[in-house]
């Protein structure tokens, strides 16, 4: 099903709002109007309380963080967004206690959309770098030894 040029441009606007007026300004109420109650993420989260959860979840690890939009392309009812985050791990992050190191994580993301709301997101995002970054893990697995676990 195509979509009007339009409506593609209404959907990456969607998405740049999501980033630059919601995240970026901790505006986190906006997510009911923005995401769909049907909503499905990449790891099988629903809804929007889902949703916010997990965007609560950096926000409290990384108080200060800040996405840089750098790409969004769209087409039909989809948007790709290529965006960098930026911050400093202030607070607990995947049951890790903060450690104040500088963080610099990218990620792609394809969102679907249906009428005005975001259904669904395929995030790809360098999970792994972060975890290196703030020492959780080896920066490279030339530095694991079997006495220190990963």
């Amino acid at each position: 099903m195509s979509m009007e040029p339009t409506s593609v441009e209404a959907n990456k606007r969607l998405i740049r709002a999501l980033y630059e007026d919601c995240i970026n300004t901790r505006e986190l109420d906006r997510l009911d109007s923005l995401v769909a109650p049907d909503f499905v993420g990449a790891r099988g989260e629903r809804g929007p309380r889902e949703f916010r959860a997990g965007i609560e979840a950096v926000l409290t690890g990384f108080p200060g963080v800040r996405f840089e939009i750098h790409d969004l392309f769209g087409e039909g009812d989809r948007v790709a967004a290529r965006w960098t985050f930026r911050a400093t791990h202030r607070g607990r992050f995947a049951g890790l206690a903060p450690t104040n190191a500088d963080v610099i994580q990218e990620g792609h993301v394809i969102y679907q959309l249906r009428a005005g709301r975001i259904v669904h997101a395929w995030l790809q995002a360098d999970r792994l770098g972060v975890l290196q970054q703030i020492g959780a893990i080896p920066r490279s697995f030339a530095d694991a030894r079997p006495d220190r676990p990963l």
